[in-house]
């Protein structure tokens, strides 16, 4: 493997010549390749079109929709020429008969043919739709797996979490919508023609009335655009920070965050909904304009028309075959500003999308996975220095240095991680990578560690037995076939680093990158591993090993040592000649060869004997973890998890009218009941004015009537909207809040439980929906009831024998409809829980997106993903019943209209778009609103009477009493009869086995577990008994996970922000990071990545050390937190927690025994129970348990 390279972290792929010269004796290629490259950006300039490629994709499918369309607006016209026959068959008495009867039969087969017509255009509008979503997600991930790690900074997870839900929503939508921009102006150019026919140049006045409210409707659409902009972009942020809170929740709940990170969400959803009122105003108005636009053409119209000649005499005929037209022109008036405002949303979509996809990508020619043609020079470099080296093929190297100097971003540039910029990484063969925190997929176990490949008993035997995985196989409830839940949830931290091991052991590559995987494990099971497995006896001894590691002991068994400092090699060469050197590597050895204090001064260059442990005593796994596991098969077939069949309860639409306010609610629906009636009371009014007799040529009281006639017409646009769409807002403020808190009020199991995809589908799609598209839903639900009441009600009026016919039709209408909501409402819940699977996969591939370019798993990822989102699409698919509903409540009206031909105009289709909005409309309230207020919560977050002193504890005194703790009820004990008291100011060990209880102990001390069984009393108060948070701001606790959050450094050292600049840079200083900070350009208030991705672990786990010392609690809890820092930093660590927190009590987990070989005592749990407990000393010479851990460990 040889190397010659120069890494850096900006973008711009530059070839400097004199690089190009040397490397042109390997037959040209480099020089090739290196001018290919510097070729590549200019084809990039000319902008790339993503509409032209959907349009090329799905257009010609997407035409025949055309056809159909204009079918069915030809159709819509023949209804009132049909109608202006049947008036005057009325109005000339001698008519024979069956003139009448085949006009009816010609307008129910007209409207029956326009039903079908529609629908099917509506089908080609849907599947378009569909494809156009399915198109978009696909794109999207395929992206994500190849964009840089620069170019990820700028994109966080929750933002292309919304482009793969919110923006492909988006193009759907238009789908159905687009036709209208050529349909629409020939609805209108026709209905305009028609009545010209009808009323004469008065129509004028009409078309002038139009033409006036274009221009306000065009300033409305632009302001909408805006406000759409920035509505997306807090969405987005808002989606990112639920994302991160979900990701790092263990250790909200540990450091007792929950209220700051609950503040800076309801800030940023502040924001969004600031925003989301302005658009509701201007909703409001709009709506105000469309629905009087209609009616004052034709009022201008009419007025006009009897104005204009004493002798045009408005009867029966014209008006009314002119209101059908008026009817017509009301649909495409009222739908072009939707459409307007869909290509809006669309193109800011287009825009966001055009901007992910045109991301720098990884350069897959950065590395060459070849045979190496120029061994004579390589030289390899990271971070800005250069570097040389030569790797033979099959040797073992070691990679050491202190927290930050570069040995992860070392192998992320032979991954190809990183950007080149000269020079060039040639690696033999194929590669298996395991990174410093293992990443584990929501999958069996088996299938983590076959990993795609084929299954080959023999070899995964091996493998598992060598990653000292049988234990833990035996524990699992169904061994290798156990389902592992996300992120790893219900394995032990050395367990997925095992797991992650075994998966590259498995693989079978010619070359291996260790990145310190055995930080994560004891030492006796780390010892293990590299003897089966890493060192030169193990299953990997003929391969290429590059090993990261702090571990000095296995240092004498490498073939050869790179010393990393500042990001260049200071040193190179075997154990031994580094030791003649006697440069900066052996005085660093001097120092930690004999890390304790009561170590045998044994030389380091014996190598530790080997010592046989037999697989039962390697590890007891994290029973406590596993016991945890979800129901089998949970995971993998989603579609069980959530489906009740429940009816939508009228509780459900109480709940939400009492999130808007009931007063206003009634309010609202009152309003809404005049603006009908005075939409009646206008027809009603104009069947008068056209009954008015004949005078001379004349009518009389034009004028009167004329009168009314408008003000029944403003009337109506009066007590729209704006009532309810604002109050629309405040619900959606209530109830994102609600979700909000009981989301964070939810225990630790719940989370464990829940695959952080249904999350943050719920705070995504489903608030989205509640945002903005159940007002307008209730909306068109109100209207449609009215219209279909008022329409009955004309009917029965004018002619009453229709009694008989509509009672039956009603039934048959009811019994469509009650069937069509029951089947409805499940699948659009089937279609919402298999939407969460896409999101769980997409989420999962973004965090082990290095891990999969590794081992060159793409293809089969972005398999996995089609299959998941063409499950969800089958749900989709589905919802084209709506076609079903429609069709046949159409047919009911065209019944209707059939038999109550005369006044069929007024009542048809009026029955079906509210109720299928209506019941589609409830899901999402009524999971949201329900589902989680009723889930199990942790205990109170503060409970006033029980509150401790400010000043509590003060002394730090820790006594178990009899303490048990399980994880769920119906599991065994994972702690047993725990009894031991613990001194103010004492410092105290905990050590064991893996799986032996240790995490549980913390666990229990937090009461993220709530006792089975006795009590723990802190200073004479028994913790059960007062709220969680005072509990845990009092204690501090460095957990194992150092995780991050995106947003300053000092808001992840102080997020209430308590104390002072000087407080902070004291305790980084003490935590060894001041000179690190210092050198930042923002030093405090440079910007964490998400998950502080841009900090080396060590350099978190330091972040980790630095906020338990701004907290300064009495009861400090160390869970193995010096786990991935070099030996050096540890030592820091140690000296800084001895000096500061001295008259503290300390709590240690540890996997290296020799940072508590000075502690007061150490607690050795076994299976669940305290074996052993004493100082370290005398535990020693009981040659116990402790003992044979100690020498495991080269300690005794």
């Amino acid at each position: 493997m040889c190397y010659n390279s120069y890494f850096r972290q900006p973008l711009n792929i530059l070839y400097s010549s004199k690089k190009q010269q040397k490397s042109s004796d390997s037959n040209g290629e480099v020089t090739e390749e290196a001018e290919a490259l510097i070729i590549k950006p200019s084809q990039r300039s000319s902008e790339a079109s993503l509409s032209k490629v959907l349009y090329k994709t799905f257009g010609p499918y997407f035409l025949m929709s055309f056809l159909f369309k204009a079918a069915h607006d030809l159709l819509m016209f023949a209804g009132p020429e049909i109608l202006k026959l049947l008036i005057n068959f009325v109005n000339n008495k001698s008519a024979p008969n069956w003139q009448g009867y085949f006009y009816t039969g010609l307008l129910f087969v007209c409207a029956c043919l326009q039903t079908l017509i529609l629908h099917q255009y509506f089908h080609i509008c849907f599947v378009t739709g569909m494809r156009l979503k399915t198109a978009i997600v696909g794109v999207i991930y395929r992206k994500a797996l190849v964009i840089t790690n620069s170019a990820r900074k700028t994109s966080t997870v929750g933002e292309i979490v919304n482009l793969m839900s919110v923006d492909a929503q988006r193009f759907m939508d238009l789908a159905t919508y687009i036709n209208m921009i050529w349909s629409a102006p020939l609805q209108v150019i026709l209905a305009l023609y028609l009545l010209w026919q009808n009323l004469g140049p008065s129509v004028l006045a009409g078309v002038a009335v139009m033409i006036l409210l274009v221009p306000v409707n065009a300033v409305m659409a632009m302001k909408t655009k805006t406000y759409q902009v920035a509505q997306m972009k807090s969405k987005d942020n808002r989606i990112k920070l639920m994302n991160e809170i979900l990701n790092g929740i263990k250790v909200l709940k540990l450091y007792a965050w929950e209220l700051a990170f609950r503040e800076k969400v309801l800030e940023i959803r502040q924001k969004e909904l600031k925003v989301l009122k302005k658009s509701a105003y201007l909703a409001a108005v709009g709506t105000f304009t469309w629905v009087c636009a209609p009616f004052l053409v034709a009022l201008s119209t009419f007025a006009v028309y009897v104005k204009m000649d004493e002798n045009n005499i408005l009867d029966a005929q014209k008006a009314f075959v002119s209101l059908a037209l008026f009817n017509i022109l009301r649909f495409p008036l009222n739908i072009l500003p939707m459409v307007i405002s869909s290509i809006v949303e669309a193109s800011v979509s287009l825009k966001r999308l055009r901007v992910f996809l045109s991301h720098e990508e990884l350069d897959p020619d950065s590395i060459i996975r070849g045979p190496i043609t120029n061994a004579s020079e390589a030289e390899l470099c990271a971070l800005h220095f250069s570097i040389n080296f030569t790797v033979p093929e099959g040797s073992l190297i070691a990679v050491v240095g202190q927290v930050g100097c570069g040995k992860s971003s070392l192998l992320s540039a032979l991954l190809g991680e990183m950007d080149k910029k000269e020079g060039y990484v040639v690696v033999k063969g194929s590669i298996a990578y395991v990174p410093q925190q293992a990443w584990i997929q929501n999958a069996t176990l088996e299938d983590n560690i076959i990993f795609g490949r084929e299954m080959n008993e023999s070899r995964y035997k091996r493998v598992i037995e060598a990653c000292a995985l049988l234990p833990d196989l035996e524990i699992l409830p169904m061994g290798d076939r156990t389902e592992i839940g996300e992120k790893g949830v219900n394995l032990s931290g050395g367990q997925k680093q095992r797991v992650s091991l075994a998966r590259a052991v498995y693989c079978n590559a010619d070359t291996y990158l260790f990145d310190d995987p055995l930080s994560a494990v004891d030492a006796h099971v780390g010892k293990h591993i590299f003897e089966k497995v890493i060192g030169p006896k193990g299953i990997l001894k003929n391969k290429t090993r590059v090993l990261v590691t702090h571990a000095v002991n296995y240092l004498p068994q490498m073939d050869t040592i790179l010393v990393m400092t500042d990001g260049e090699i200071s040193e190179m060469g075997s154990y031994q000649e580094l030791l003649k050197q006697d440069g900066a590597f052996a005085e660093f050895l001097r120092t930690y060869a004999n890390a304790g204090p009561h170590l045998t001064t044994t030389s380091f260059e014996g190598i530790v004997e080997s010592c046989k442990v037999s697989p039962e005593s390697l590890l007891q796994t994290e029973q406590s973890q596993i016991l945890q596991l979800l129901p089998i098969g949970v995971c993998s077939s989603p579609f069980i998890a959530s489906l009740h069949f429940l009816e939508v309860k009228a509780t459900v639409y109480w709940e939400y009218m009492k999130a808007i306010g009931l007063y206003i609610s009634f309010l609202s629906i009152f309003l809404f009941m005049c603006n009908h009636i005075a939409s009646l009371a206008s027809n009603y009014w104009l069947s008068l004015w056209t009954d008015d007799p004949v005078v001379n040529g004349t009518q009389q009281y034009t004028n009167v009537r004329l009168g009314v006639y408008g003000a029944l017409g403003i009337s109506q646009g009066l007590p729209d909207f704006t009532f309810f769409k604002s109050r629309g807002i405040f619900a959606s403020r209530h109830l994102h809040l609600d979700l909000l808190h009981n989301v964070l009020r939810s225990p630790m199991s719940f989370f464990e439980r829940t695959p952080s995809g249904n999350l943050v589908n719920r705070f995504s799609k489903e608030i989205d929906t509640i945002d903005s598209t159940i007002p307008p839903i209730i909306k068109m639900f109100m209207g449609s009831t009215f219209n279909v009441i008022g329409a009955c009600i004309i009917i029965l009026l004018a002619t009453p024998i229709a009694a008989v016919i509509i009672p039956p039709l009603g039934l048959v209408y009811l019994l469509v409809q009650r069937f069509y909501v029951a089947t409805s409402r499940q699948l659009k819940r089937l279609e919402s829980v298999s939407r969460s699977p896409v999101y769980s996969h997409f989420n999962e591939t973004l965090l082990g997106v290095s891990v999969i370019r590794a081992f060159e798993e793409q293809k089969r990822f972005i398999k996995q993903n089609d299959i998941k989102v063409d499950e969800n699409q089958k749900m989709c698919y589905v919802f084209l019943y709506c076609r079903w509903l429609a069709v046949r409540l159409e047919f009911v009206g065209n019944c209707i209209v059939l038999f109550a031909a005369l006044f069929a105009v007024i009542a048809r289709n009026k029955l079906s778009p509210g109720l299928v909005g209506l019941s589609n409309l409830v899901q999402t309230s009524e999971r949201i609103v329900k589902e989680y207020a009723e889930m199990e919560k942790e205990a109170e977050w503060s409970i006033e009477e029980a509150a401790p002193a400010n000043t509590w504890p003060e002394e730090g005194k820790v006594e178990f009493r009899g303490f048990g703790l399980r994880y769920r009820e119906d599991l065994d004990l994972v702690l047993k009869n725990i009894n031991i008291t613990i001194n103010g100011g004492e410092k105290i060990g905990i050590v064991g086995r893996t799986g032996a209880g240790k995490s549980s102990l913390t666990l229990g001390l937090f009461r993220i577990n709530e006792a089975a069984e006795g009590e723990i009393i802190i200073d004479g108060i028994n913790i059960a008994k007062i709220g969680l948070h005072d509990l845990r701001f009092k204690i501090t606790i460095i957990p194992q996970d150092p995780i991050l959050f995106s947003g300053s450094l000092r808001m992840n050292l102080d997020p209430f922000d308590q104390h002072s600049d000087e407080d902070i840079w004291r305790s980084l200083e003490l935590a060894h990071l001041k000179n690190f900070v210092s050198s930042l350009p923002d030093k405090l208030n440079h910007e964490c990545s998400e998950g502080g991705e841009n900090l080396s672990v060590g350099q978190r786990q330091l972040v980790c050390l630095a906020r338990a010392l701004l907290r300064k609690s009495k009861i400090l809890v160390l869970d193995e937190a010096t786990a991935a820092v070099d030996l050096e930093t540890d030592n820091l660590i140690q000296s800084t927690i001895k000096s500061q927190f001295e008259e503290c009590t300390v709590l240690t987990i540890a996997h290296r025994l020799n940072t508590i070989m000075d502690y007061t005592r150490v607690l050795v749990l076994d299976r669940g129970e305290v074996v052993e407990c004493d100082s370290p000393d005398n535990l020693l010479q009981a040659k116990g348990l402790f003992y044979s851990m100690a020498k495991d460990s080269g300690l005794a």
